[in-house]
């Protein structure tokens, strides 16, 4: 991964002093095609996930643990709520 001052250093090597590409590539040390991207991007693209992340395990109790929290914030006990509790009221609704 390169950090954004090397995108900024090719940036303006090519763009500003009007070096080609290819004798940015030999200069840094680069790939064209890595050159190429950099002149793209102003920044380097950073990841990003297509789906949200899947919680197998957790997720058919997600609206119980919903309503205990809402029930919590209702009610203005500061009842805490671990995992042996969750546990039972997720049994008494049958999860």
């Amino acid at each position: 991964m390169f950090v954004v001052e090397s995108y900024a250093a090719v940036r303006q090597f090519v763009f500003v002093e009007g070096h080609s590409r290819r004798e940015a590539s030999r200069v840094f040390g680069l790939s064209r095609e890595t050159v190429s991207k950099m002149c793209r991007f102003s920044l380097p693209p950073g990841y990003t996930r297509t789906k949200p992340v899947g919680k197998p395990k957790l997720g058919a109790l997600l609206p119980v643990i919903d309503e205990i929290l809402a029930w919590t914030s209702r009610s203005g006990e500061a009842a805490t709520y671990g995992q042996a509790n969750i546990r039972t009221v997720a049994c008494r609704t049958r999860f």
